[in-house]
């Protein structure tokens, strides 16, 4: 699977601000250990997982000590299975306890959002419909899990403020409609995406006729939704994408596909997120 990751510059840094957190002035417990001693360690997955993250454990390692080699035995987007070994590794005993912390935090949240997002797009299959991230991302990693995002089979919604406009109802309030918010959203930048958040028919039909391109339904009833795509099918409003969100579940998200929706936005993808059960073991 070859997915781009972010650039090396926002890992080093990420990476930088978690040693600083967890190792500040140093490795206390680590020194008990003699300077010159080397180790060997591996890690495992303790569950059933698909795999996210390994560029941010190696970063970890680079800063502490350019010594420690690590041999990886799966890559990110693999699924992987319960005690598989996913790396080895060897170098200093201390900058291998030190690092270990940090390294697996990074993996196991990275690898919590893409195996939970990876659930999400195998529920999808054979539909026409694809799931969204949002947001609501742990602030500081929101690129990182976006990645992770997409490693699980997932599609990444705009990535902030500044890559796409999203008119949603506090903005349609402060504007004075939805024409009105989405005229000024083509004079702020016409060249990216414009979509408009709409909570019933009537304004998805404002929507329509104010050639946006993509509509969020939010908590639209099942035949709402229906009559939403519907309406968006004719053939004045082709090429209209339409975006389904709103207390969306594993359990509801096929229903919700099958009505014909491009899009289901899923925020408990990174905000909702179970980090991955892993284990450090040195030999």
């Amino acid at each position: 699977m070859s997915i781009d990751l972010p650039s090396p510059e926002y890992i080093s840094r990420s990476v930088a601000l978690a040693i600083e957190e967890d190792v500040a002035t140093g490795d206390l417990t680590a020194q008990l250990i003699p300077a010159d001693r080397t180790s060997k360690a591996t890690v495992i997955t303790r569950e059933d997982a698909t795999l996210c993250g390994r560029a941010w454990f190696d970063e970890v390692f680079r800063q502490i000590d350019t010594r420690v080699q690590i041999a990886w035995k799966a890559q990110d987007g693999e699924r992987v299975r319960a005690n598989q070994l996913l790396c080895e590794l060897t170098g200093p005993s201390r900058a291998l306890l030190t690092g270990e912390r940090t390294a697996l935090n990074f993996l196991q949240l990275l690898s919590g959002t893409t195996t939970e997002t990876s659930r999400y797009a195998e529920a999808l299959k054979g539909t026409q419909c694809r799931v969204l991230d949002t947001r609501k991302t742990i602030p500081g990693l929101r690129l990182a899990q976006k990645y992770a995002v997409r490693c699980g089979g997932g599609t990444n919604h705009r990535i902030g403020l500044f890559d796409a406009i999203l008119v949603k109802e506090n903005h349609i309030a402060a504007a004075g409609s939805i024409a009105a918010a989405v005229a000024e959203a083509r004079l702020v930048n016409s060249k990216v995406m414009v979509e408009v958040e709409v909570e019933n028919l009537d304004e998805l039909q404002q929507a329509l006729a104010a050639k946006v391109d993509r509509i969020l339904l939010d908590n639209f009833s099942h035949e709402d939704l229906k009559a939403a795509v519907h309406i968006t099918r004719s053939h004045q409003n082709k090429g209209i994408e339409l975006e389904a969100s709103g207390n969306m579940s594993l359990e509801t998200l096929r229903t919700v596909a099958e009505t014909g929706v491009d899009f289901v936005s899923v925020g408990g993808l990174t905000k909702h997120v179970r980090a991955l059960d892993l284990s450090m073991r040195f030999a």
